[in-house]
């Protein structure tokens, strides 16, 4: 993993180098970290003196109150550390003093992988691919918001600031944070690529190099855990929540995938004409087809649909084309080993490790089956008609959590990628966030009905 220069030459070396980095950074407390169903980190912290029954998968846990975990009566579940994973915690150093943290896979007592685990999915699709000959590369780019605190340290709904699309300081206030946040990227091995203030009052964007697709869903859960720990320094909230402001845009998390077979994209093809291979077409066909039925996990709040709507660049359309950005799937322009398949409706309150599962599943199905790509829609969906539209042929995605689990149910490729555990977990926690939304009153509501009636 980029997060740390440890070498992966073997088991032996690392742990080697992880000691030593113990040793010269003076790391005393170790974060044992990893993520419930909906993709919240969680962690355990030890003392570097138990390092030993770390790295020996020793650590137990009581995964019954883990959301999506455990049932109480098989409770008991152990931390195994991913070795690439684990970096000094740049904020805890002090002289003589650090903290550092691995991000661990969950087991069960018998050592296998414990199935409820999401970091564990993204492995089985993982396998998946690998038995077809392809490794994964991704590249997410997660958008944040930042808000103000309040003197108790509380969340408001005050944003920091009213700047636009790179726009720079004096009117991003938010510069200074993403310049301590990069800094803590980087201090654990990210690369960064870019940082910017976007497109709407107190978003912002940081970008980091793609990798293999574990990796970058490791990244992911770092990068949001390191984003919300240092605006919290500055008296700032962070927040990934897709629309947290009505009449602006939300916050996307634009999922960059491409396959390779050995060290060639298999993506590329310099003989066709949009300089794609039959493989790419094929892939963008299976995640169309299957869009629907993943909205659940790459969209999955009741608030994503309010992101999901017409007016606020977010794609709602099902449709792709080579750099139209009103389409759903997009395909940058580099090509050779940058060609890829971007994917522009997730958002970053995803669980990274289903998310990219689900798209590469979707991707995997259209290649399996010789799937056919419909022909790009070049032209601006935004401004089409609806009647344009349906004469093109081009679908909506769900517009609410309501109707996506509607359509996760109705197709097979969730409970496929999800397996049983975390598929039945996952739709019953789904309904029920579903059903509380319903059913409560909300400030609409009272706006609008309480005086006039």
């Amino acid at each position: 993993m980029t997060e740390t220069v440890i070498s992966n030459s073997s088991v032996e070396a690392t742990l080697e180098q992880i000691k030593e980095i113990i040793k010269e950074k003076s790391v005393e407390l170790l974060h044992l970290q990893f993520v419930d169903i909906e993709g919240i980190l969680k962690h355990v912290t030890v003392t570097s003196a138990q390092f030993e029954d770390v790295v020996e998968g020793k650590m137990m846990f009581d995964g019954s109150s883990i959301k999506g975990f455990s049932p109480i009566n098989k409770s008991d579940l152990y931390l195994q550390p991913d070795l690439n994973t684990f970096a000094v915690l740049p904020w805890t150093v002090e002289e003589g003093y650090s903290e550092a943290r691995f991000l661990c896979s969950a087991a069960n007592p018998d050592g296998t992988p414990f199935e409820g685990d999401t970091r564990n999915v993204l492995k089985k699709t993982v396998e998946r691919a690998a038995d077809k000959g392809y490794t994964i590369s991704v590249g997410p780019e997660l958008e944040f918001f930042l808000f103000k605190n309040d003197d108790n340290g509380y969340a408001t709904t005050e944003l920091t600031d009213k700047a636009g699309y790179f726009e720079p300081s004096p009117h991003d206030l938010g510069e200074r944070v993403r310049l301590e946040i990069y800094r803590a990227l980087k201090a654990m091995g990210f690369t960064i690529e870019a940082s910017h203030h976007e497109v709407a009052e107190g978003q912002h964007e940081i970008n980091f190099k793609y990798s293999d697709v574990l990796t970058a869903a490791d990244l992911s859960t770092t990068y949001k855990w390191v984003v919300k720990t240092v605006a919290k320094k500055f008296g700032m909230h962070a927040t990934f929540m897709p629309k947290p402001v009505f009449g602006i845009n939300g916050s996307g998390m634009h999922v960059n995938m491409s396959f390779f077979e050995g060290s060639e994209n298999a993506f590329f093809d310099p003989s066709d004409e949009m300089q794609l291979s039959e493989k790419a077409y094929q892939f963008i066909a299976g995640v169309l087809e299957n869009v629907k039925g993943i909205a659940a996990v790459t969209n999955p709040l009741v608030n994503s649909y309010k992101r999901l709507v017409p007016g606020y660049e977010a794609p709602c359309y099902i449709a792709w084309s080579a750099s139209n950005r009103s389409a759903l799937i997009r395909i940058p322009a580099k090509r050779g080993l940058a060609t890829r398949v971007e994917l522009r409706c997730p958002d970053p309150s995803s669980n990274p490790y289903l998310t990219f599962a689900m798209i590469a599943s979707a991707g995997l199905d259209g290649i399996e089956k010789g799937l056919e790509a419909p022909a790009p829609i070049n032209e601006d969906i935004f401004h089409m008609s609806e009647e344009q539209r349906v004469f093109l042929g081009i679908d909506n995605l769900p517009g609410s959590l309501a109707d996506a689990v509607k359509e996760l149910e109705a197709g097979e490729i969730a409970f496929n990628t999800l397996g049983e555990h975390v598929y039945n977990e996952y739709v019953a926690m789904k309904k029920a966030e579903w059903d509380s939304y319903r059913t409560a009153v909300h400030t609409w509501e009272i706006e609008n009905y309480h005086s006039k009636f």
